[in-house]
């Protein structure tokens, strides 16, 4: 069996992704004290550069091994794709007294939430228009092998609907299947999600055997 190696201490996000990966004969790992590793400074100004960044450094932890990152947010069409690369760091004003991307730490998922629906307030329902995106990178001994991206789209709602995911799932409602994303249980979530999408990619070029070489 393959194994991949997944840049991130979070035990919700590795089960999803072994999930889904299982069908493929996939193992699905963390990085060996991954957090004692330092923390990687996601001072791109895209998701890509991002991910990147994250599964280059990471990589070089875990010789010969594929390490994959992550890096995802929203973008609201109202607010020229705000808050974009930043959504973890949105309400860093309120909460840091600077502006997201001179923030050291995120700030929490209900900050951010509220300064969402500040930001939106004065703007009508059918311009509320919505996608999350996610990047996911594939890399090796520092060098990035492949690049896949998922996206959703979507509206944000003016109050919070559903108690499961995290972040901005309870503001972002699904049309296709009239639900928001917190409405939805973790396997729903992983079909229809944006990080499901592009994890979906990683797996079929996994399955491809194409490991070696780069994908922009």
């Amino acid at each position: 069996m393959r194994r991949v190696l997944i840049a991130t201490s979070n035990p919700g996000k590795l089960r999803d992704f072994a999930g889904a990966a299982k069908p493929h004969e996939i193992e699905i790992g963390g990085i060996p004290d991954f957090a004692s590793l330092p923390t990687v400074v996601e001072d791109g100004l895209t998701f890509e550069e991002n991910a990147r960044k994250k599964a280059e450094e990471y990589s070089r932890y875990a010789s010969g091994e594929i390490v994959v990152a992550d890096d995802s947010g929203l973008e609201v069409d109202a607010l020229h794709g705000d808050p974009g690369v930043h959504s973890a760091r949105y309400a860093a004003p309120e909460v840091h007294g600077v502006q997201p991307h001179l923030a050291n730490e995120n700030t929490d998922d209900e900050a951010n939430n509220a300064r969402l629906l500040r930001e939106l307030r004065n703007v009508p329902r059918e311009k509320r228009s919505a996608r999350f995106v996610c990047v996911l990178a594939a890399a090796r001994d520092g060098k990035t092998l492949a690049t896949f991206r998922g996206t959703a789209e979507g509206m944000i709602l003016d109050a919070s609907r559903g108690t499961n995911g995290f972040g901005y799932d309870p503001l972002f409602y699904f049309p296709q299947i009239q639900k928001t994303f917190a409405e939805l249980s973790a396997e729903e979530k992983s079909h229809h999600s944006h990080r499901g999408a592009a994890f979906r990619q990683f797996l079929a070029w996994c399955d491809k055997g194409i490991q070696k070489g780069s994908k922009g």
